[in-house]
């Protein structure tokens, strides 16, 4: 250091720090040899405190304002010295601004899930991310039980550390919750401010808090996300056995328009040949009477199935040649009630036409010498 820069030291009397930065924490005023003039000015600005440190040791805090450096509001440093009132001399200690206002966007999430026991799913893993805000309380407990002799302490040196606090309290807080998987996501505020209090009994030894803390995702594993999706499903789809009618008349309706595409293209490609078989070469040819097409037989009758009401239970469902058997047998009588898929209530088995004729069919003659 040139002479000149030792005489700006010896002359400059204004002690202040203006922080450029956004995530320094503490930061030491540099002097020549740590000698500061007697009557010297501090300029401690908002959000901001400066700390003395005198010879290793703890000296005064100083709150927002301005201040000549006297021993009557140097108590603490007057003690350490033995000065007297008369003391005029530049004296040595170190100045520490710490930032006292709120570091925010500060980031926090499980490297490792989480297990915790849900009552209805058992044991799952869960991660969890969020944001969190930190903020020096005590200046001088931070000084000296973080920073120690750093020049230059940033948000970077800390958070790591922060971070591990806050997933440890996190897992011991979710564990121990018993809310159930499906429901955290609605729990989310309450979880984190119960987050932020263990936190904050924490990170108080150091000179911290925890002023705000979120909760952003809790993410389950893949396979309670799929139980849920199923879950969810199934409340959409209502009535299950309507719905499985619904997809199947919906895949029959399906397979018919694809069935009638195909015959539209083999009609369209056969015409195309005769047409091109007539034509030919040397012009149109006679025309000839074509064979009849193939035509495509009709569905199958769908075969209807019954169920029987008697004495207020109902069973079923049975075929037609099972009804037949019953109407033989006495079982099924032409007063039973019946009713099939698609029939507007039930029914006596002599109204319904399709099982009227099982009651109508007379028995054959019986066998000579019975």
């Amino acid at each position: 250091m040139g002479i000149f820069d030792f005489l700006s030291g010896e002359f400059i009397d204004v002690i202040h720090w203006t922080d450029d930065t956004r995530d320094t924490m503490v930061w030491r005023f540099e002097r020549e040899a740590h000698e500061i003039k007697y009557g010297a000015k501090l300029t401690v600005r908002e959000g901001q405190a400066a700390v003395f440190v005198h010879e290793g040791q703890l000296a005064d805090v100083f709150s927002p304002g301005l201040y000549m450096l006297e021993t009557n509001n140097m108590p603490i440093l007057t003690t350490l010295n033995h000065w007297d009132h008369g003391f005029k001399s530049p004296f040595k200690s170190e100045v520490y601004f710490v930032n006292t206002t709120r570091f925010s966007d500060l980031k926090w999430g499980t490297k490792n899930p989480i297990i915790c026991r849900d009552p209805e799913f058992g044991p799952v893993r869960i991660r969890a991310y969020g944001t969190y805000t930190v903020k020096v309380s005590d200046p001088a407990l931070f000084l000296t039980e973080i920073v120690g002799t750093d020049g230059e302490f940033t948000m970077d040196e800390i958070s790591f550390q922060i971070r591990n606090i806050i997933v440890q309290a996190f897992s011991r807080i979710v564990a121990s919750s018993g809310i159930p998987v499906l429901d955290m996501a609605a729990n989310t505020a309450d979880m984190g401010k119960l987050v932020a209090s263990e936190i904050t009994k924490v990170v108080s030894e150091y000179g911290l808090i925890i002023p705000e803390f979120y909760i952003e995702n809790i993410s389950l594993p893949e396979a309670v996300e799929a139980a849920m999706d199923k879950r969810t499903s199934m409340g959409i789809v209502g009535n299950l056995d309507g719905y499985m009618k619904f997809n199947a008349a919906e895949a029959m309706g399906a397979e018919n328009s694809a069935m009638a595409s195909s015959m539209g293209a083999g009609m369209g490609a056969g015409m195309g040949m005769a047409m091109a078989a007539q034509t030919g070469p040397w012009g149109a040819r006679p025309a000839t009477t074509a064979a009849p097409a193939a035509q495509t037989p009709p569905p199958p009758p769908v075969e209807h199935v019954w169920h029987i009401a008697e004495n207020g239970e109902t069973t079923g469902p049975f075929s037609k040649a099972e009804m037949g058997q019953m109407a033989a047998k006495g079982t099924l009588k032409r007063s039973s009630y019946v009713w099939t898929p698609g029939q507007d209530g039930w029914l006596q088995a002599e109204d319904v036409r399709e099982l009227a004729q099982l009651f109508t069919i007379a028995p054959p003659p019986p066998p000579p010498g019975a």
